[in-house]
């Protein structure tokens, strides 16, 4: 196999799902499509990764400080969804049920993989509970042991906060599952029949 080609395969075969046959074939394609074609591809990547920002009051991707979804007024500021990942923010978006706020996590407590409360955006979450009018936590994380660990967690710091409602979305998501990998519909229903966490 050419050197060249053996290197787009190990760094493609890097990407998460992607084997070696896979990327393969990726690099093949990628040989077969015009050259223009393929550094607008390679530009729009690199401009992604130098440039993307992460909001500074939920955590979730943004071109600006402010991602647009805590900056739009029409949404209610008093109702925030805890999630993991961003990828977790889309597939609750893409539902079209939700139309309040979001914190993105940035992961779930994790002792084995290295990851504690300090290393999520939990203190944030707190800081923004103090500083607005928030009235409902919507806990909508992975039924994984991990998420139920990050759940209880979470919880018990809310507990400090007084008049606030947390609920957890309903587990019509089957144990061990992921939200990233949920269906619309699945989600939905979880959403419309969350419980009380306290």
């Amino acid at each position: 196999m050419s050197k060249l080609l053996d290197g787009v395969v190990s760094e493609l075969s890097k990407l998460p799902g992607i084997g070696r046959r896979t990327a393969l074939r990726l690099a093949m394609h990628l040989l077969r499509m015009p050259k223009e074609e393929v550094a607008d591809m390679t530009a729009a990547i690199d401009k992604f990764r130098h440039d993307i920002k992460y909001c500074k009051r939920c955590n979730n991707l943004s071109d600006e400080e402010i991602c647009p979804i805590c900056s739009n007024p029409a949404r209610d500021h008093s109702v925030i969804c805890v999630v993991e990942q961003v990828g977790d923010v889309i597939s609750i978006e893409n539902t079209g049920q939700y139309n309040g706020l979001y914190h993105v996590l940035g992961g779930v407590i994790s002792p084995m993989q290295g990851v504690g409360p300090s290393d999520l955006k939990i203190d944030l979450l707190l800081d923004r509970i103090a500083q607005e009018a928030v009235r409902e936590v919507i806990l909508a994380v992975s039924t994984t042991v991990e998420g139920e660990t990050t759940q209880f967690y979470i919880t018990r710091r809310l507990e400090q906060c007084a008049g606030l409602k947390i609920t957890s979305i309903a587990r019509g998501i089957g144990f061990g599952d992921e939200l990233e990998y949920a269906d619309e519909l699945t989600i939905a229903h979880a959403l419309h029949n969350r419980i009380d966490v306290k």
